[in-house]
């Protein structure tokens, strides 16, 4: 990659002035402890704010691979940012996924990662919208419902699959050991209880 000072310097005056804008709102926390508006400073200045704006930048850089079908209601399109042949990470695979209009299941037949767990984030679809989150043993399946903009934890050795009650979208994280997009032990749907 090419250096280019111009970007730098711009980046660090848009840093500088987004940091700055951090303490407009100060005058109407006074109430709060300093220790409750500066997790909050960090989790959106630091956390949610720049991964936002690189994903919107991004998008088009995304390694975009289309799955499923219409008829199997699983049509949809996997955004991949953060993996080996992109953006680069010692442990973490990231992106998301959108499902086609009318389609619903994702991860369908499911599957386990062996050597890393995985967290998903559903949005995109409204409050009165549910996902039937799948998960657990091929054998002893359960389901968590989830609502708009929350998060569910996948250990390695479950099985994650979703249905909604809509179309919606997923931002999705792996962690673990294997960064290979494709190394998944399949389950066959005969085998879900």
């Amino acid at each position: 990659m090419d250096a280019t000072p111009f970007l730098g310097v711009v980046l660090y005056i848009i840093g500088g002035l987004s940091g700055a804008s951090f303490y407009l709102p100060f005058k109407g926390v006074k109430k709060w402890a300093w220790e409750s508006y500066w997790l909050i400073y960090c989790i959106a200045a630091l956390l949610v704010v720049p991964w936002a704006l690189a994903l919107a930048a991004a998008r088009s850089q995304a390694a975009a691979v289309p799955l499923g079908s219409i008829p199997q209601a699983n049509k949809r399109t996997i955004y991949k940012y953060i993996h080996p042949d992109g953006v680069k990470s010692c442990q973490l695979v990231m992106g998301f996924t959108e499902l086609a209009e009318g389609c619903v299941w994702n991860t369908m037949p499911p599957h386990t990662h062996e050597r890393r767990m995985e967290v998903y984030m559903y949005f995109d679809f409204p409050d009165t919208a549910r996902v039937f989150h799948l998960m657990g043993k091929a054998d002893q399946t359960r389901h968590i419902v989830v609502a708009p903009r929350q998060v569910v934890i996948s250990p390695s050795w479950s099985i994650h699959s979703g249905v909604g009650t809509q179309a919606y979208s997923f931002c999705w994280a792996m962690g673990g050991e294997n960064q290979t997009f494709d190394d998944m032990d399949g389950i066959s749907i005969a085998d879900i209880r």
